[in-house]
């Protein structure tokens, strides 16, 4: 039991970091679009 719980919470943590990274990487896309705009 105290395994299953402890995969439930690794399996969580994985998954929140992925999260940060995609929105990471998502505002980096939006922050060189803007860039880009105001290049132009």
């Amino acid at each position: 039991m105290g395994n299953s719980l402890h995969n439930k919470i690794y399996l969580g943590r994985r998954l929140s970091i992925k999260h940060v990274q995609l929105a990471l990487l998502f505002t980096l896309m939006v922050g060189a679009t803007l860039a880009w705009y105001i290049a132009q």
